[in-house]
């Protein structure tokens, strides 16, 4: 049976979560310090600290595989906790995907996340909304500090100072330097010869496992493994290194001009790597070129009201309707987004309208739990006369149990629900997003939508927007995570302005 989300005495059960990266901690920022302002925070909102998930040392690139990570999740799932404590955004995961990922896990589970510095309790609309905004903000505060760090990694390089990682296969570090591995080189020269011989990375993979070989994981070749193999210029004698950089979910090739090398003892000759790889290059351009990806930020985003999609063309930069012919500027599409961005949340009126609604529905939950208390003791003085007429002897066994098992089945599922909705209550009445938090965090964003790139541009929209519906008279936006007061049944936010008409 899973544990209530309220101890015995009804208090809230809620988890700290506690990670300062090592570079975090050599600057000062000890994880104590976020234990204990957590800890703090709690006491005074007289929650019950039921467990703490300690990933002090970890970095916030990713997260979400870590062993306090899966335990937390499962704890969350089992109910043994209903909310998330921490002291920022950042201290949870410095990934976007990842804080989306965390945001619909706990809201699929009936539990919430609650960040101290920005204010944010997704379980209202607006803290979502805010969550989504800052969780795109911490990804470009990462990226640039990944963008540092490669800067660095390219003058560690050109100095010839090692740069770590592991050791391509049929390699191993002796100190600072790359030398040949017994077992792994003969494997690597194998996969060279082979491919030398019948041309065909999947045959050489095959052949490899049904000799018995394996790679350094212990896992099956593949047609993948083969060819990064074979594209490796380390076998022939040149370690390459400051060659990629991490996009997130993948890799990408930098420029050839930043690469780096290394002369190291080869495990092949220059003329067999260059055999294979010329295989490799006319088998590549024999392909058809994949087609590029569009650069426009609302592709795939924006429709047209009478239901046709909208692209943009190359001979005009316009997002045009492929049923209708309906059109309307690329520019104006993007600052008519930017500009309801910011005005939603600044909006003094909008933000009174959604305080008021919410104070609305803390009273409708408040008005909930109450009717459902007052329930629970009518079904428990229901029982307990049934129970005495069972024990005057006035009632039989059977029908003791036809009468008290309705009444008592009907109590057990109320007792059951109405901890959850006393936690709604909790949650709605900790201290929310205040309108001059919302506007500032708006406004920051819109200042810095013109030095976006259209891959960030892309990112964002895909946060907070759910569809752009263009029409002749009016551009409807219906957000993801948007309080909508104009159209409270649809969900939808419309922004009325000019566009061309149909061509």
């Amino acid at each position: 049976m899973p544990a209530l989300p309220f101890s015995k005495d009804g208090v809230k059960r809620v988890g700290v979560w506690v990670r300062v990266s090592t570079e975090d901690q050599a600057q000062g920022d000890s994880p104590e310090h976020h234990r204990a302002r957590a800890e703090h925070y709690c006491a005074a909102k007289e929650w019950q600290i039921v467990e703490t998930y300690d990933l002090a040392g970890v970095s916030g690139k990713a997260v979400m595989d870590h062993p306090e990570t899966r335990r937390m999740l499962a704890d969350v799932k089992r109910g043994h906790i209903t909310a998330l404590v921490f002291s920022k955004l950042a201290r949870l995961t410095r990934n976007a995907r990842e804080l989306m990922d965390f945001s619909d896990y706990f809201r699929a589970h009936n539990a919430d996340l609650v960040s101290l510095q920005e204010s944010i309790d997704t379980s209202t609309p607006s803290g979502r909304l805010f969550y989504n905004m800052v969780a795109a903000m911490a990804q470009w505060e990462r990226e640039e500090i990944v963008d540092r760090v490669r800067a660095s990694v390219a003058i560690r390089a050109k100095l010839g100072k090692p740069l770590g990682g592991r050791a391509p296969f049929g390699y191993v570090w002796d100190g600072k330097h790359l030398r040949p591995e017994p077992t792994e080189a003969p494997v690597r020269r194998l996969l060279y010869e082979l491919f030398a011989e019948h041309k065909r990375r999947k045959t050489v993979a095959r052949l490899l496992n049904e000799r018995g070989h394996r790679t350094r994981d212990g896992g099956k070749w593949s047609d993948t493994s083969v060819e990064r193999l074979l594209r490796d210029p380390t076998a022939k004698g040149l370690y390459r290194s400051n060659y990629t950089k991490n996009l997130g979910r993948k890799w990408e090739l930098k420029p050839e001009s930043e690469h780096v090398y290394t002369s190291v003892e080869p495990i092949v000759s220059e003329e067999l790597w260059r055999q294979c790889n010329e295989i490799l290059d006319n088998r590549r351009a024999s392909r058809q070129k994949p087609g590029k990806l569009s650069d426009h930020i609302f592709t795939g985003v924006v429709r047209c009201a009478c239901g046709g999609k909208m692209y943009v063309y190359s001979n005009a930069p316009k997002y045009v309707c492929a049923k209708c012919r309906h059109r309307i500027p690329c520019e104006d599409l993007e600052e008519l987004f930017r500009e309801r961005v910011r005005d939603y949340c600044v909006n003094p009126g909008t933000l009174k309208s959604y305080i008021d609604r919410l104070s609305d529905g803390l009273h409708e939950k408040r008005a909930l739990a109450d009717k459902m208390s007052r329930e629970i003791q009518q079904l428990k003085a229901e029982s307990e006369h049934i129970l005495k007429l069972y024990m005057a002897k006035k009632i039989t066994a059977d029908r003791f149990g036809e009468l008290d098992g309705p009444a008592t089945e009907r109590r057990k599922q109320l007792e059951a629900e109405l901890p959850q909705v006393e936690a709604q209550i909790a949650l709605l009445e900790v201290d929310g997003l205040s309108q001059e938090q919302m506007a500032a965090e708006a406004a920051n964003l819109f200042d810095r939508w013109p030095g976006l790139s259209n891959t960030e541009k892309r990112d964002i929209v895909s946060l907070i927007a759910r569809s752009i519906t263009v029409g002749n008279e009016e551009v409807v936006i219906e957000m993801i995570h948007f309080p909508s007061f104009q159209d409270a049944e649809k969900g939808q936010c419309s922004v009325r302005g000019s566009s061309p008409p149909p061509a």
